[in-house]
């Protein structure tokens, strides 16, 4: 071993790793360059028309046609990158991408984070709410009512303000109009142009937009805090303005005059640091957070264990008409992802029910523990399959000499030996649950990884609370292992003849 780190090509290597480190830390390799790169890359969210969205397979909208027209005025060659609105900052941040253009408002948080443009559009959040419904006319009506929002948003945090108010955050706006229209909220609180836009071109029945604009925010374009790009940016959007280039990108999508614009958002003339506070953090994760994580992983797993234990004897049963049916329901959650399950169970069937006028509905939880508990079902009925399959043959022919009922045998024989071969793979499934509860986040449920989301979407901060939530799952995903360790040494027969031989 001292051989290997003395020879000449290890010391080379080491050699040039602390000379890149240092070149790096001493700013001989610049973070950025003073040059744009070919490509300019620009992050965009597409769920958010008639600003940025997708048809016939591009991408388009208000933001778009600017920033394409921003570009040619700064002599750029854009390249638009789709991501999720919440992971755009903590992109700029990496400086996986050089700007970004998404509705983006301007406020004292995100501008603690990142660096804005002087702004380009002047929006305002309207409260969108069922056709039929005329209890919500502004925004005091909205105490200790149900509101859906986009995780990320302005429209989040003033939300999050309402006394009493139970706020559902989603992933795009389209899912969190979806869930208004499900009945499961009673409001939407977003940004006026996209809501009225989302009820005209989706044909969304039955929404309707009331009041007036509850605040007057500006959208800015986004850039990584002290980019060397600001400025070209600026002076672009200044001579799209002069050129009257603004004004006819803003009539093509919104049919009128644009207001006159501000060369500073009011937000962030008077900007003041907040600290990063830890405590709140690691609060936040492990007393909302985990114990919600562990109340779907436990629920999940006992309600598929029972499914799957009655699916593998189905499959190994001499019904070829049940086999049948179980293997397709295998095949089924097996081989579709998990995320698609959730999305049809919690979006789709409600719509489904509507239309054949049943009004069934699930909540968040039951959703996240039916989908879960199927999808794990499939998986562990080919863990107790195999199990009990590798029982020898001959265990069943003795028994059944011995005058004992088939289900006698598998009961007091043939389960007992399975089950302790089952347990390591019962307890990778197990942990593998407890990670994949993560992706009810996406309907909305804030168990652990939900609450890193949220609090990234408000401190963007996203590299140390990102750490912190792998820091907590890998403590719960560890003492899991630990248990199941624990499980299999106890229901070892040799351990328990050792304990019995010392006793």
């Amino acid at each position: 071993m001292i051989k290997f780190w003395r020879g000449r090509a290890v010391q080379r290597v080491i050699f040039a790793l602390l000379g890149l480190v240092l070149a790096i830390g001493l700013g001989v390799i610049p973070a950025f360059s003073q040059t744009p790169p070919n490509p300019f890359r620009v992050a965009t969210e597409a769920t958010f028309p008639p600003f940025e969205f997708e048809q016939g397979g591009q991408l388009t909208g208000f933001d778009i046609d600017l920033m394409q027209a921003i570009g040619k005025e700064a002599n750029l060659n854009i390249d638009l990158r789709n991501l999720p609105f919440d992971g755009i900052i903590p992109a700029l941040q990496a400086r996986t991408v050089e700007a970004a253009i998404s509705g983006m408002t301007i406020t004292p948080e995100r501008a603690q984070a990142i660096s804005f443009s002087r702004p380009y559009f002047k929006a305002g959040l309207a409260i969108a709410v069922q056709e039929n419904n005329n209890t919500i006319k502004n925004f005091e009506d909205l105490k200790d009512k149900r509101i859906a929002v986009q995780i990320g948003t302005t429209g989040a945090l003033e939300a999050s303000k309402i006394l009493g108010a139970t706020v559902s955050q989603f992933d795009s706006a389209p899912l969190a109009l979806q869930e208004l229209l499900n009945g499961r909220v009673d409001a939407v609180v977003n940004d006026k142009p996209v809501t009225l836009y989302a009820i005209k071109e989706a044909g969304l029945r039955g929404v309707k937009v009331v009041g007036e604009l509850l605040t007057e925010e500006f959208y800015g374009i986004a850039l990584p805090q002290n980019s060397p790009y600001l400025q070209l940016i600026n002076d672009a959007l200044g001579r799209v303005i002069e050129s009257g280039q603004y004004d006819a990108i803003f009539q093509q999508w919104f049919g009128e005059k644009p207001p006159v614009l501000p060369l500073v958002a009011p937000a962030i003339k008077n900007l003041q640091k907040s600290s990063f506070n830890w405590g709140r953090i690691f609060y936040n994760l492990i007393v909302k957070g985990v114990p919600w994580t562990i109340l779907l992983t436990v629920l999940s797993f006992l309600f598929g264990l029972i499914g799957g234990t009655l699916v593998a004897i189905a499959l190994i049963s001499p019904y070829k008409w049940l086999k049948i049916i179980c293997r397709i329901y295998v095949d089924f959650f097996r081989g579709t992802p998990m995320l698609v399950q959730l999305f049809l169970i919690y979006f789709g069937l409600p719509g489904l029910f509507r239309e054949i006028d049943l009004n069934i509905d699930l909540d968040r939880l039951p959703a996240a523990l039916v989908a879960l508990s199927l999808n794990v079902a499939a998986y562990l009925a080919e863990i107790m399959r195999g199990g009990i399959q590798s029982i020898d043959n001959g265990q069943w022919e003795a028994c059944s000499s011995l005058g004992m009922s088939p289900v006698q045998t598998m009961r007091e024989v043939i389960f007992p030996q399975a089950f302790r071969r089952m347990l390591p793979p019962l307890g990778n499934e197990f942990i593998t649950l407890i990670k994949d509860t993560s992706l009810a986040a996406v309907i909305g449920f804030e168990e652990l990884f939900r609450q890193g989301q949220l609090m990234v979407a408000t401190t963007y901060k996203a590299f140390q609370i990102y750490i912190a939530v792998a820091l907590v799952y890998l403590v719960l995903t560890t003492l899991s292992s630990v248990v199941f360790k624990c499980l299999e040494i106890y229901m070892d027969p040799l351990h328990k003849s050792k304990q019995d031989q010392k006793a």
